[in-house]
């Protein structure tokens, strides 16, 4: 219970909860998992007592006991004795059923208007047992009255009467409100809502020559909540935040709300700052969010940031589901002789603010231009990068390397068994047909045992981990290097 209210009060200071001034535009956090946290004002007139208020600003995806209302200034005590959440809107399905037992006209497809009674409207059920706006059902077909003789379907399009005055045109929110005065005041409704969600996106351009690069980071929004949001603060939340299911939070929320009410130029297009385990980014500028709306912001722009182009060959990895399989890894002696011939290009950089980066970049895609020589872009790889802390190196692959090609050979191996060693040598060659040298990092991969030695080397190697080392292997231009090693595993 502790950590369901850890991530309730989350979300409500995230949109700006845990602020007492009232909210004059409304404000959104939004979350990379396809939710966000609303908050706006509601324009309410109270009597002393009890008051019935239908609020139908809300989205199409409102988690309906997530919402909390207040009174932001503490002047009336505010408090929800009643909230129901009606999504029997105007449709042609919802008023058979209201029309059940009654007569209404038909017009026929030649343009006849019929009269009928509508003993059953048929079609699909909805809500109930929380089914918010869902096809809970189907009731079968339409069985209409006519001329004293019962049909299956409808003979034309109904004709209704005109809407009475608490027919619904979409989904709302109805309450019975107690406060301790009469009043009329701006309250505040936060709630959860589906249909949002963001990604960043970063667009990296290299010049001609050279690996100073601009990195352009965008926010792309997705609203697909059945709402819009005019002039909206917006804020997004980076990280992956644990979120329950709105029949688990139902009784957080309820102890929250009950706790509050019953108490009396050269801007950044975005900022960003650390919020609790996650990061939360504020969009400089209000906009508004048009329901089925793509919506991009520009929020990061670094000019000049040093780079550098790496090339990696990673002659064999064995798969994931086999790592481990020390019986496998002994047993097999075909283990490390299929081979990668191709030299992956990665790029690098420091996201610090010395490398005039040093914002915490959300996780997103990462394009790669480098303009040609006629002054014109073209794209040269992309990848996804993580979330990525600021001052820590970002390395991306791009691609494989078109003049730079590889060949890895196993040319000795060596078992005993009854004394419990393995000798293995391997041997790669690295070819570049570049008019300039170039240096590859070359991973080796140590699978078999936890206990090993390299005996011989053609070059010297760091130790990465337990089971990786690593050449350094500089090709001079159309050349040559060759890369050997022996490796004695024991066990």
């Amino acid at each position: 219970m502790l950590r369901r209210c850890g991530v309730i009060c989350l979300l409500l200071c995230a949109a700006g909860w845990c602020q007492q001034n009232s909210v004059q535009v409304p404000s959104l956090t939004i979350y990379n998992q396809n939710f966000a946290l609303v908050r706006e004002a509601v324009p309410l007139q109270l009597t002393a007592g009890v008051t019935q208020f239908a609020f139908d600003g809300a989205t199409s995806f409102v988690e309906p006991d997530s919402v909390v209302l207040r009174d932001p200034s503490g002047r009336v005590r505010l408090s929800i004795l009643e909230q129901n959440y009606r999504t029997d809107v105007a449709s042609q399905q919802n008023l058979l059923r209201a029309y059940e037992g009654k007569e209404i006209e038909f017009q026929t497809p030649s343009g006849q208007i019929v009269h009928g009674r509508v003993i059953r409207a048929g079609g699909p059920m909805y809500g109930g047992n929380g089914c918010y706006g869902g096809n809970c059902g189907y009731s079968g077909e339409a069985i209409i009255e006519t001329d004293g003789k019962i049909q299956f379907g409808l003979p034309g399009t109904p004709i209704f009467p005109a809407l009475q005055s608490e027919a619904l045109l979409k989904p709302s929110l109805n309450w019975l409100l107690q406060s301790d005065r009469t009043a009329h005041l701006d309250a505040e409704i936060s709630y959860i809502t589906g249909g949002m969600s963001w990604e960043a996106s970063y667009n990296v351009v290299a010049p001609e020559n050279g690996d100073l690069v601009d990195i352009i980071g965008w926010i792309t929004l997705q609203n697909h909540s059945g709402h819009t949001f005019e002039n909206a603060r917006l804020q997004l939340m980076a990280g992956e935040v644990n979120k329950i299911e709105p029949s688990q939070m139902r009784d957080a929320m309820k102890s929250y709300a009950l706790a509050e009410n019953g108490a009396v130029g050269g801007q950044p297009a975005a900022t960003e700052k650390a919020f609790d385990e996650y990061h939360l980014y504020t969009l400089a500028r209000t906009s508004t969010v048009e329901n089925g709306e793509t919506k991009q912001v520009e929020f990061l722009r670094g000019t000049g940031v040093p780079s550098k182009r790496v090339y990696v060959y990673e002659g064999y990895m064995l798969p994931e589901n086999l790592r481990g399989n020390w019986e496998y890894q002994f047993q097999q002696p075909s283990l490390g002789m299929t081979s990668n011939k191709q030299v992956y290009i990665m790029r690098e950089f420091r996201n610090s603010e010395a490398d005039h980066m040093g914002m915490p970049l959300p996780k997103g895609r990462m394009r790669f231009y480098r303009r040609d020589s006629d002054g014109t872009l073209q794209f040269v790889g992309e990848n996804v990068i993580s979330h990525t802390p600021k001052d820590e190196l970002v390395r991306v692959y791009t691609g494989n390397a078109f003049d730079i090609t590889a060949e890895r050979t196993r040319t000795e191996f060596h078992v005993e068994s009854s004394q419990r060693w393995i000798d293995e040598t391997y041997q790669i060659k690295l070819r570049n047909h570049k008019k300039e040298a170039v240096a590859v990092q070359v991973v080796e991969h140590l699978y078999r045992c936890d206990n090993w030695t390299i005996t011989s080397k053609s070059t010297a190697y760091v130790k990465k981990d337990s089971h990786t080392v690593e050449f350094s292997a500089k090709i001079p231009p159309d050349g040559e290097q060759v890369v050997t090693y022996s490796v004695h595993y024991t066990w």
